[in-house]
């Protein structure tokens, strides 16, 4: 009986800390990121920021940025007309490349793990960004799913929060409902459910 009572003390304990530290995304005023900005509790998930958008991120208590474009894009001083790296370094932020996108950087289990150890060590609060938080969704929701615990169709409600929107095969079958394979780490339509 003593360990039932441990283990229900340790259960609202830990729901209490999830529950703190995510929530469901707020999209805020993007003024200084392209496309979106959204609060998401330990993180902000965006578009590429300008000079005036990584300056904000200072004072909106961010440590740490994680980039999800490819060098190819960040390279490319007509697109991003900054170093963005050197940037956030001025600022004393921690800036992380996780890039996705691509045959030379896809989106694996790996590059998942990347994101979830590079989130384990921020202290503060994080910036996920992509061009316009499209790929910051998605991977944001993915995080959730395996390194939160969230269920799934709860993860994917948190990406489109932000701006992960519907994807094709949903929009065209009115919304999908997915169940997580515990066996096999993957997800199916509850149609196919027998």
């Amino acid at each position: 009986m003593q360990q039932i009572i441990i283990a229900f003390f340790v259960l609202i304990i830990t729901v209490g800390a999830y529950a703190s530290d995510v929530k469901v995304p707020v999209k805020l005023d993007n003024a200084g990121f392209q496309g979106v900005l959204a609060d998401a509790g330990k993180v902000l998930i965006s578009g590429q920021p300008t000079l005036e958008g990584i300056n904000r991120l200072k004072a909106q208590g961010v440590t740490t940025i994680i980039n999800f474009r490819t060098p190819r894009e960040m390279d490319n001083r007509e697109i991003v007309p900054f170093d963005e790296s050197e940037e956030a370094e001025k600022l004393g932020i921690t800036y992380i490349h996780v890039p996705l996108g691509g045959e030379a950087h896809p989106y694996t289990p790996e590059a998942l793990e990347k994101f979830a150890t590079a989130m384990s060590k921020v202290e503060g609060k994080a910036l996920i960004h992509c061009t316009v938080g499209w790929r910051a969704s998605h991977v944001w929701s993915a995080y959730l799913t395996k390194y939160e615990g969230m269920e799934v169709n709860e993860a994917l409600a948190h990406g489109r929060a932000a701006n992960m929107g519907f994807q094709p095969f949903e929009a065209l079958l009115g919304g999908v409902t997915y169940k997580v394979n515990a066996e096999s780490q993957s997800s199916m339509p509850m149609s196919d459910k027998k």
